[in-house]
């Protein structure tokens, strides 16, 4: 376990993106997914619906096919998944921990994270001996945003954890996709609210475009002013 100042990692730091970054970063496996190549978050409930689970595989192993590191939170259901998908295709993963690198949650990924530490990469704000709280999951979530260059959200319920990374994504001028049966769900109040703020929808037809042109369209966030 190794730890990093953020400022080193990632370069100076926007006013936005300061407000919220951790002083240092903790490491374990290979740290040039970090600074080396493309990176997006895939994102979801942790009670995902069979439905969720297979976008979230089909999305990863469409980032992999593009030289994309798949980004998730280690949690069960899309961010498992996510991970699972990435690894199976060939690829690589980044998994941003809520608790130190020493410890696993959910306990029953612990192989999970034993693989991705030795053969990817697990990144935590949190140094070993600290106390896991519930707090410490969307602290979490806001370093996924702040580390990936897009966040992909593909199925969350009205108080989801992966709203507070959109959100996040949405005010450091990163691009925000939702999966398009989100936006058409009546009991959902929070897609209309995001995509009103920026969010994009990701649909059957522009999938391929936008994962194509995803390294242009994230330079073009980048500029964008964030609130």
């Amino acid at each position: 376990m190794t730890a990093h100042r953020v400022d080193q990692l990632l370069g100076e730091l926007t006013a936005a993106e300061k407000k919220f970054a951790p002083k240092e970063l903790y490491l374990a496996g290979d740290e040039s997914l970090l600074t080396d190549y493309s990176k997006v978050s895939i994102v979801g409930a942790r009670n995902a619906s069979d439905e969720g689970l297979r976008k979230a595989t089909v999305l990863a192993r469409a980032l992999v096919e593009r030289d994309i590191v798949v980004v998730s939170g280690l949690a069960k259901g899309i961010d498992t998944a996510a991970h699972q998908a990435a690894i199976a295709a060939g690829g690589r993963t980044i998994a941003v921990l809520g608790t130190p690198l020493d410890e696993c949650y959910p306990t029953e990924n612990q192989s999970l994270l034993d693989l991705i530490k030795e053969r990817h990469l697990a990144v935590s704000q949190f140094p070993s001996g600290s106390a896991v709280a519930k707090g410490n999951f969307p602290r979490r979530n806001r370093v996924m945003a702040l580390l990936s260059d897009a966040t992909i959200i593909v199925e969350a319920g009205e108080d989801s954890g992966s709203l507070n990374q959109g959100w996040e994504a949405i005010r450091l001028g990163r691009l925000v996709f939702l999966m398009e049966a989100l936006t058409k769900d009546a009991s959902l109040t929070w897609p209309a609210k995001m995509v009103a703020y920026g969010a994009q929808v990701l649909t059957r037809d522009n999938l391929d475009i936008v994962l194509d042109n995803l390294p242009a369209f994230t330079q073009s966030a980048a500029s964008a002013v964030a609130f």
